[in-house]
């Protein structure tokens, strides 16, 4: 496994980029623009509400499927690319027949499979659970895999799965990945989104695999830049008190916190670790799908603004997971779980402008040789 987290030398050519906003909006003005008609083609599993898809259609991919079972996930992805086929369902009962029918493709046509199954039951240590629905998930993607027989595959997880008893999880995952349809070569490591264009300091383990018939190396991409910083990044948003503000039990903890600190710095036990209070001045950290908001509208839970006793706002946190402006959630009729679908939605993607770097990476270095 190759890990990446950038040293800060002065040799490196990692600059800060300071113009994050403009950047944001020309990758989602390239999402948008007609496809090439040589544009290579994705198919996404696990899509959630668009993080990865949105990646791929800024690098200039033509996405054929996109398979999800949540139905606001399905929702979400529909509204933002209305000529996507979205395959809402389970997607054991998806066959590699129906598949290549619904994309029009033969076996080993197909340049990019793409998805992040869970993995968190696969392993042989322990007490290992044979009927633990996770472990099919992820043979689901291989299953999928060794049918269509795609030129190059992208798997994305948590980093966590490559250190600790989770190794175990990651070895017997790529063993398996290496070994479906007619072989991969593969390459993996600790990505972090900061350095690929995104203000957020999230990592993810990222596995590229290649059909060995294509005799190519694959490689992960190099950071790009250094992490803009919160209010770098959320240039040009309104910056008011407006939103889900914070409840009294918190309020007097949000006022003594520091910014860039958790509230479990100040706990006498280090209870209330979940609750931030962020940093303008930094990248922002990861950001996490939970977060507390009662009935009534308050906050008890999650990432809030340095100035404002509030949780950041949705644009915001689109802002910092790297979502267009306009990307739009699927709404509810409930105002109060519109914000949760939401704030999920950006929590568990893979930040658009990570998968955008990915997607460049692999279309220079192997679709187009």
């Amino acid at each position: 496994m190759t890990g990446l987290r950038p040293a800060r030398s002065a040799t490196l050519p990692y600059l800060r980029r300071t113009d994050y906003p403009a950047r944001l909006a020309q990758a989602a003005r390239e999402a948008r623009a007609p496809r090439e008609p040589d544009a290579p083609t994705v198919i996404s599993t696990f899509a959630g509400r668009g993080g990865s898809s949105t990646g791929y259609h800024m690098a200039g991919f033509r996405e054929l499927l996109a398979v999800e079972w949540d139905a606001h996930a399905a929702a979400t992805l529909r509204l933002n690319y209305p000529g996507l086929d979205v395959y809402h369902g389970d997607i054991a009962a998806l066959s590699v027949q129906e598949t290549l029918e619904r994309t029009g493709l033969k076996a080993g046509d197909l340049d990019l499979f793409d998805g992040s199954p869970p993995c968190t039951g696969f392993s042989t240590m322990g007490q290992r659970q044979l009927d633990d629905p996770r472990n099919q998930l992820f043979r689901e993607y291989v299953r999928l895999i060794d049918g269509l027989r795609p030129r190059t595959f992208v798997m994305e997880n948590v980093a966590a799965m490559t250190f600790g008893k989770m190794k175990t999880i990651y070895q017997e995952a790529m063993e398996a990945l290496r070994a479906a349809g007619p072989g991969y070569r593969t390459v993996s490591g600790v990505l972090n989104a900061g350095y690929f264009g995104a203000p957020q300091l999230r990592e993810r383990l990222i596995v590229i695999g290649v059909r060995e018939d294509l005799n190519l190396t694959p490689t992960l991409p190099a950071p790009q830049c250094l992490p803009s910083t919160v209010r770098e990044a959320l240039t040009g948003l309104p910056d008011t008190p407006d939103g889900m503000t914070i409840n009294d039990v918190y309020l007097p903890v949000w006022t003594r916190c520091p910014p860039g600190r958790d509230f479990g710095d100040l706990h006498p036990k280090g209870h209330l670790f979940s609750h931030r209070k962020i940093h303008p001045d930094r990248p922002s950290p990861t950001i996490v799908k939970t977060v507390g908001v009662d009935r009534q509208g308050r906050a008890n839970n999650g990432m809030y603004h340095w100035r404002w006793p509030r949780l950041m706002t949705i644009p915001e946190i689109k802002r910092l997971g790297s979502f267009p402006d306009d990307y739009q959630f699927a709404p509810t009729g409930d105002p109060i779980h519109d914000f949760l679908n939401a704030w999920a939605g950006t929590g568990n993607s893979v930040p658009p402008l990570m998968t955008r770097a990915i997607a460049r990476h692999i279309r220079e270095t192997i679709l187009q040789h």
